[in-house]
């Protein structure tokens, strides 16, 4: 009796699972899927609803006018998909009646987006035309604008010509150049010396220089350091020699392999003052220059463009003459270093050629036109007829010598002084 009651029971529990199998079959879903998940179920307060992070009420949005509780914006591609698309009818549910209404609301939910969409304009419509004509005028405009001739293809298999980086190299330098400039009044600012105590100091070193066999750049760095010191400090007639030398050995020994010695600046300055003198005044120098010596000089500017204007040896001859009576001028200092470069190359073409001459590839490369050249080109005019007279004639004996090609006997071009 008992076997056949355990027996019985195994059979019901048997039969239980196998309804509850066929139920869950039927309604296309796992058993104990929608426990505690009923409509009208009191919501717990540890639930979380995934429908309220995506969606949001319909009072909480005040766009929302139709009363549409949740809907999600309409995009331009779901827009333009659901304009394409025929109308259908909604899809048959299959499972629960529960099932069966949620898909019914989504399908109402759905036609009410599109209806939407339809009715009022889509979403950033006049910002992706304003987008749209911005990136069109930016598009205008450089194709608007002129490519400089490539003037480094000769140099591709020169590694010191820096060939893969030299136009970003000379773009730093024309956006840092400003950096190397100083106050064209600056002087006024000193009370025991002036610009022609300024001017034959900077003459005195060019005859240096030139006893000494250094390098142009430590020239152009040189005269860029004593106006950047000048500038902000106050300095006595009697030491200004002193800061003139004190500069070129700080440019030596940043642009020159070897480098003079102090004792050979001593005698240089006729023993005026003492090596701790001059070691003194050097950390004076780079204390108020907070160790900045990598500033664009006029030098940098001119290699550069020389090689735009396809030069030969007299052409660069008569331009560093030109430039280098700039450096002893005062007056000079209110033109950027790239400007005085390639105003000293126009006005050495002009003075070889007799006429007015700048073509487009030396107007690209060095982005400045004949107009914005000529008041600078027609103070150097002025200052290559007055460089044999006067009492600051180093230049002029430098230039005149047969190793630099006796570029001071030519000619000025005077008739850019009559244009």
């Amino acid at each position: 009796m008992e076997n056949r009651v355990h027996a019985m029971g195994s059979e019901n529990t048997m039969e239980g699972v196998k309804f509850a199998s066929e139920t869950a079959a039927n309604t296309n879903r796992r058993a104990l899927r929608d426990i505690k998940n009923i409509i009208g179920n009191p919501h717990q307060h540890l639930a979380v609803s995934k429908r309220g992070l995506l969606e949001k009420p319909a009072a909480a949005d005040p766009k929302n006018q139709r009363g549409f509780a949740g809907h999600r914006p309409v995009t331009r591609k779901f827009a333009a998909t659901m304009a394409t698309q025929p109308a259908s009818a909604p899809p048959a549910p299959v499972g629960s009646d529960r099932q069966k209404r949620n898909a019914d609301t989504a399908f109402h939910t759905d036609m009410e987006c599109t209806k939407i969409s339809d009715d009022s304009p889509l979403p950033m419509l006049f910002e992706m035309d304003d987008l749209m004509s911005s990136e069109l005028k930016e598009i205008e405009m450089e194709d608007s604008e002129e490519v400089a001739p490539d003037i480094d293809s000769c140099d591709a298999g020169n590694s010191l010509a820096v060939v893969e980086y030299v136009d970003e190299l000379y773009s730093f330098y024309r956006k840092t150049e400003d950096l190397s400039c100083v106050s064209p009044t600056y002087m006024s600012r000193q009370t025991d010396i002036n610009e022609k105590m300024r001017g034959i100091l900077i003459d005195w070193l060019i005859e240096v220089h030139y006893k000494l066999e250094l390098l142009g750049e430590t020239l152009f760095l040189t005269v860029n350091i004593i106006d950047r010191y000048l500038a902000q400090e106050n300095v006595v007639r009697k030491k200004l020699q002193l800061v003139g030398v004190t500069a070129m050995l700080l440019a030596c020994k940043y642009e020159e392999v070897s480098v003079p010695v102090v004792d050979d600046l001593i005698l240089i300055c006729d023993r005026a003052y003492t090596r701790a003198d001059i070691l003194e005044m050097e950390r004076m120098i780079v204390d108020t220059l907070e160790f900045n010596m990598s500033v664009p000089t006029p030098y940098c500017f001119m290699r550069r463009f020389l090689k735009a204007a396809q030069s030969d040896k007299k052409m660069e001859l008569l331009s560093f003459f030109i430039i280098e009576l700039s450096l002893v001028s005062y007056e000079m200092l209110k033109f950027q270093p790239s400007m005085l470069a390639a105003a000293a190359i126009y006005t050495a073409q002009c003075t070889i050629n007799g006429f007015k001459s700048w073509n487009k590839c030396c107007e690209l490369h060095t982005r400045y036109s004949e107009e914005q050249l000529m008041d600078c080109s027609r103070m150097m005019v002025e200052l290559h007829q007055g460089a044999a007279h006067g009492k600051l004639t180093g230049v002029h004996r430098k230039y005149s010598t047969f190793k630099y090609g006796c570029a001071a006997k030519s000619e000025p071009a005077g008739f850019l002084l009559d244009a």
